[in-house]
């Protein structure tokens, strides 16, 4: 309704199979500390305050996930398989959900990888803190703190092309917040190319918000990442 004030939604794309992960499967489903990857992303998503609803994106032949989420449930707790061949697609097919489900274009969508199990409640209401008010919106992320090397492959083997400065770099995370109209006409644009939100965003000449996010808000990507990522819940517990 026209004046009525904003609400937030998340939006977790789930579509994915995870190949580099090499996690025998989809790796949000991989087990890490005793329940599956995209379980733990639930968990931290649901004790969020603020958020009206959490929506994840499935892959449309995909008949794993409740049984790899069993806690994921109630009047908050949404799933649409209608996920696509990219991140980008699967993202603007569940924003077309949200719509369908009465999320206004004026209200705002959190994206967040299902592969970021290691996310704090307190990270996200930090990031909707900063943004609530903001023209743009924006996007948890870290500055670049070691040196940063571009390369060039060669007959020798992967080498230093040169020393990319690092002042004013960040390594973008999520969740990345943006109101749903918006985001919507950015990914049209955008395509199905680009690798998050933020970067279609970037792609309408506006400049999203950067939060500070934390370390630990890894994206679990190789195989030594779910090492990591089962040491540090363990250490939570």
């Amino acid at each position: 309704m026209p004046g009525s004030p904003s609400r937030c939604f998340a939006l977790v794309p789930c579509a994915g199979i995870g190949e580099r992960a090499q996690a025998g499967g989809p790796k949000q489903y991989a087990v890490v500390a005793g329940r599956s990857v995209v379980a733990h992303t639930l968990a931290a998503l649901t004790a969020v305050r603020g958020l009206e609803a959490m929506l994840v994106v499935l892959a449309p032949e995909d008949r794993q996930f409740e049984r790899h989420a069993p806690a994921f449930q109630g009047a908050r707790a949404w799933v649409a398989r209608c996920g696509g061949a990219t991140r980008a697609a699967s993202v603007g097919h569940g924003l077309d959900e949200l719509r369908r489900r009465g999320a206004g274009e004026h209200d705002w969508v959190l994206v967040h990888d299902a592969a970021r199990c290691l996310l704090r409640p307190a990270w996200v209401e930090s990031l909707m803190a900063a943004c609530r008010d903001d023209e743009v919106g924006g996007l948890l992320a870290l500055p670049l703190a070691d040196t940063l090397k571009e390369s060039i492959a060669g007959p020798a083997g992967v080498r230093v092309a040169h020393t990319v400065p690092r002042a004013g770099k960040w390594l973008a995370q999520t969740p990345q917040m943006f109101r749903l109209g918006l985001l919507r006409r950015a990914l049209e644009a955008a395509g199905t190319g680009v690798s998050d939100e933020s970067s279609a965003v970037e792609a309408l000449h506006l400049a999203p918000r950067l939060v500070r996010g934390d370390i630990e808000n890894l994206k679990l990507t190789w195989p030594a990442d779910f090492a990591l990522a089962e040491r540090l819940l363990e250490t939570r517990r």
